[in-house]
């Protein structure tokens, strides 16, 4: 018999789990503390749970089948796992810390693999396999939190896939986070290449995460070189549902822009990303990319950066450069997972 994973249960699909093992609510809702805030990896760690219901239990369940494949540890504290799946699929997540600051941030995968083949990144060239499943999604944080005893206190949806190509299971998954997790909503943020439709779609919910967007190039040609998304949806369609996606929720966007050095590094770039970005309520996010052996680009010189910055900054926008992380090990989203394949 196969086992039932405890993991991505609701209170009320907990509840029907403990009336059919002739248990109480009460239970339950034990068992829900125990998996989504103390993080416990077996039902035997469920001390206040007398034995014989936890006998009951594991008879029929388990807390999870998730497994860490590998884990990497980086002098700066950023901690990246590669979690294996029951059917032997893995995905990346990484545990970012920053100094000074109490927040601890999951970068979570949405996809095994990725169909959208953005030329800089390292999970494009793993192709796309399959969608993560709402606990497949959540287990990540679980796995941070069992491995480190540590609380998570962002989740950002920035790991391999595209995450508004699997929109309906993130959603669940990000009301997990909010609900069960207790992380609040201005503390979940979800990264898409520009999926038009589903940024639409996203305007017109109750509820939204920060938006983050990858553009990554100011100008059609450029950005068609980086990301074959932009054949589909191009800057005039994804500028025009930004817009309307903030007019309609009252949410800043987050533009991400990843300098890559002689490519969309320049003066030039930078000007014309100032007056693309021109009416749009948005922060301003540079990446420094961070090189692979799965491409030619090269990391931006340090006076480029301060310079594009500089530029962006005189239209009024909030710029900041995102502090590197990870830079000893496999950091980029797919490098650890192109190795085990």
């Amino acid at each position: 018999m196969q086992k039932k994973i405890l993991t991505g249960m609701s209170l009320d699909e907990l509840v029907s789990f403990t009336d059919s093992i002739q248990e109480s609510k009460y239970r339950a809702k034990q068992i829900h503390n125990w998996i989504y805030l103390k993080s416990v990896s077996d039902i035997e760690q469920m001390t206040d749970i007398s034995k014989s219901t936890r006998e009951k239990m594991s008879a029929i369940s388990q807390v999870t089948d998730v497994k860490i494949k590998n884990k990497q540890v980086s002098a700066d504290g950023t901690i990246k796992y590669l979690i294996e799946f029951a059917d032997g699929n893995c995905v990346e997540t990484v545990l970012m810390r920053f100094d000074n600051r109490a927040n601890l941030t999951a970068c979570v995968s949405s996809q095994v693999g990725c169909a959208c083949n953005c030329k800089f990144c390292a999970t494009a060239k793993l192709g796309f396999i399959r969608n993560l499943t709402p606990r497949e999604i959540i287990e990540q944080v679980l796995t941070i939190q069992r491995d480190t005893g540590l609380k998570v206190t962002n989740i950002v949806f920035m790991g391999q896939g595209e995450p508004l190509l699997n929109l309906d299971n993130v959603l669940k998954a990000i009301d997990m986070f909010n609900k069960d997790f207790v992380i609040g909503i201005r503390r979940l943020t979800v990264s898409t290449c520009g999926i038009v439709p589903q940024i639409d779609k996203l305007a017109q919910m109750d509820f939204q995460p920060t938006l983050a967007i990858s553009l990554h190039a100011p100008e059609h040609s450029l950005r068609e070189k980086l990301m074959p998304i932009e054949k589909k949806y191009n800057l005039d369609m994804l500028m025009n549902s930004l817009k309307n996606y903030v007019l309609g929720t009252g949410r800043r966007v987050t533009i991400e822009y990843t300098l890559i050095k002689g490519f969309n590094d320049t003066i030039d770039c930078a000007k014309k990303l100032s007056k693309l970005l021109i009416g749009l309520k948005a922060n301003i996010n540079l990446i420094i990319y961070n090189p692979n052996d799965k491409d030619n680009f090269e990391k931006p010189n340090k006076d480029d950066v301060q310079k594009f910055k500089y530029i962006l900054e005189q239209s009024g926008k909030k710029v900041t450069i995102r502090l590197e992380r990870g830079s000893d090990i496999d950091a980029a989203c797919g490098q650890l997972s192109n190795k085990y394949r």
